[in-house]
């Protein structure tokens, strides 16, 4: 079975989001035009995403959520997060409920970023720790999670 890669994840919450606010809206409260304050937040998340994984690119790893990491990137945005390529998908996530303007796409929001916390984080810091033994342990207690 293949897994869940966190884009398509990412990508069927955003649809989610669109189907929930469309048929099941709760409490609108932003109106166009401040509803475009939400595209900032979703340009703004895909592109530390992005920065994130040039990174990757750069440092010469693999970006697959489920195979083993080839090298330890611990600079440019992973000096303030553990994990900015989720960060930024959650910033994302965050501008579609903004842009939508309604409580309820903000349900399957926070959905994701149980989701990407419980499932996709423990399973990468476990591999990581298992990769990169006591340099990853420390940079862990350096590092926050999220930011």
């Amino acid at each position: 079975m293949q897994k869940l890669l966190p884009p398509l994840f990412f990508l069927i919450c955003v649809v989610m989001m669109v189907l929930l606010n469309t048929y099941y809206p709760i409490i609108r409260f932003l109106e166009y035009p401040w509803t475009l304050i939400g595209l900032l937040d979703l340009v703004g998340g895909l592109s530390i995403t992005l920065i994130a994984g040039v990174q990757f690119i750069r440092a010469k790893t693999n970006l697959k959520t489920f195979n083993k990491p080839d090298e330890f990137v611990i600079s440019g945005l992973f000096k303030l997060s553990r994990n900015p390529m989720y960060l930024g998908f959650a910033i994302s996530a965050f501008g579609v409920g903004l842009y939508l303007g309604a409580l309820s796409p903000f349900l399957i929001c926070a959905l994701f970023i149980v989701v990407v916390d419980r499932w996709y984080i423990a399973y990468e810091e476990g591999v990581m720790a298992l990769t990169f033994g006591q340099a990853y342990v420390e940079y862990k207690a350096r590092v926050r999670r999220w930011i």
